[in-house]
């Protein structure tokens, strides 16, 4: 394993390591490795070579950029998990902190979160729902910038020998909440989860829906629909059957009705999406709910 000190030289080890053969990929980068050596593990990954990045220091902590946080790829669910972080940025504090037992929120990072993907990511929904941007770090020194969402839906990929080196997420200063169903008590996997976020200054609501879809999931109708009827000068507050018509919107756009039969019949959904519809509607009014009490 190669032990790189700044962004730079980890860019460089993984743009000189030579794949072992067609099938295996190159150097891949590990930080807490919590998905990445499962993957090892279980021979579903064999990579030439590993280029860690627990001794790059400059990616480990955060700052104030313009309004906004920057956040070093290399920070932990444990550190996110801060009064003083979560200060900052409470729905990213709040998913970092369900992130899992302690073991694997001293590994884990929020780079390797976004790098992996899985559906599951508790911070996944909270980065799209705060609109974040990544900063990459290519060879040569060169750096460039991608939506989360981008990365997340495929649409912007990394190039080989290129790093998430920090996460720009804007500083609202306003209530924002992360929740998510387990399907058990205490830690676990998410079977579903919300990120609601207020932007007063936009007067907005952000919500993004986790772990249902292979990315996070915006029901921007619902969004703007219920922005609407927000009192943003006033108490802010709404009535419980609009809070309930918001949950129900949300669930509707994110775990959708089948398209009816030929002939036209309804297609009914089986029990099991229903329940995650019934799910992600209680999820969204209590997000909602409590960003606005």
């Amino acid at each position: 394993m190669t032990l790189p000190a700044t962004l730079d030289e980890a860019v460089a080890a993984l743009a000189a390591a030579p794949a072992a053969a067609p099938v295996a990929p190159a150097a891949v980068p590990v930080a807490g490795g919590t998905d990445l050596m499962s993957s090892v593990n279980a021979g579903l990954l064999r990579p030439a070579a590993l280029v860690g990045l627990g001794r790059i220091n400059e990616i480990r902590g955060w700052q104030y950029q313009d309004g906004h946080g920057l956040l070093g790829a290399g920070l932990t669910h444990a550190r996110m998990g801060r009064p003083d972080f979560a200060a900052l940025i409470p729905a990213l504090a709040a998913a970092a902190r369900a992130a899992g037992p302690p073991q694997i929120r001293n590994a884990g990072t929020l780079g390797g979160n976004i790098a992996s993907a899985a559906p599951t990511g508790d911070s996944l929904p909270v980065l799209a729902a705060l609109e974040a941007v990544l900063i990459i770090a290519g060879p040569g020194g060169a750096r460039r910038e991608i939506p989360v969402s981008h990365l997340l839906a495929g649409m912007e990929m990394l190039a080989p020998g290129e790093l998430i080196g920090y996460v720009r997420v804007p500083l609202l200063h306003a209530p924002q909440v992360f929740l998510k169903a387990t399907g058990r008590t205490g830690p676990g996997r998410a079977t579903a989860s919300v990120a609601l976020v207020l932007d007063p200054a936009r007067r907005g609501v952000r919500c993004a829906v986790g772990a249902i879809a292979p990315m996070p999931l915006r029901p921007l109708e619902a969004e703007q629909w219920v922005a609407g009827l927000i009192d943003w000068d006033g108490e802010r507050g709404l009535v419980p059957e609009a809070l309930t018509a918001f949950g129900e919107y949300v669930a509707a756009a994110c775990v959708p009705d089948h398209p009816p039969a030929e002939d036209g019949t309804a297609q009914p959904l089986p029990p099991a999406v229903l329940h995650l519809r019934r799910t992600v509607a209680a999820l969204a009014r209590r997000a909602l709910g409590r960003a606005l009490s």
